[in-house]
């Protein structure tokens, strides 16, 4: 039995789930999901609780049944409590300002990159002195987030002697000495 998928999803009150013709539906006050989930996994809709379980024991099935349990897991999350991406811009020069979803990103190129954010993210810029540059993602999706995170940090990924590029706000970056530190 998968350790993931044997375990309910608990529902906490003001979060309505629903499902018809193998789609499930998350509704709550940041928002609405919807999942397909695949036939063999059977999905057991009760009051405040959400349940999983598997027609046979296949590998692919047994893949699946922790997948969707996690799937829907963060869809609840998410229209209760959303998520939120911080990334910082290192690097001399580097600015991101945004106009409603149009993110505006200037990383030492010699062009503008203009990236348009989906509807469903909320988009911030924040540009303080003395600190670097900050964007930061809000969402109920937190597939949708991530990719789109993904996405502005493969634009400029941090590169690993000065520490230039985007990077996650808690993420910790591994260092090279550079050539300077052999010569000694």
């Amino acid at each position: 039995m998968s350790r993931i998928g044997k375990q309910p999803v608990i529902v906490p009150a003001g979060v309505e789930i629903s499902m018809a013709n193998h789609v499930v539906t998350v509704k709550g006050k940041k928002g609405k999901l919807t999942q397909k989930i695949d036939p063999a996994i059977e999905v057991k809709i009760e009051p405040g609780v959400v349940h999983f379980s598997r027609s046979s024991d296949n590998k692919r099935y047994r893949a699946m049944h922790g997948l969707y349990r996690a799937l829907i897991a963060n869809m609840v999350h998410g229209v209760t409590q959303g998520y939120t991406i911080q990334q910082e811009l290192v690097g001399v020069g580097y600015r991101a300002t945004n106009q409603g979803q149009l993110l505006d990103l200037v990383l030492g190129y010699s062009h503008h990159f203009v990236f348009d954010i989906p509807e469903e993210i909320k988009v911030v810029t924040k540009t303080e002195r003395g600190s670097n540059p900050t964007i930061i993602l809000e969402s109920c999706d937190k597939q949708l987030i991530g990719q789109v995170a993904a996405k502005i940090r493969s634009l400029r990924p941090p590169e690993p002697y000065k520490g230039k590029g985007i990077k996650f706000s808690k993420e910790v970056l591994r260092r090279k000495a550079g050539k300077s530190a052999a010569k000694k």
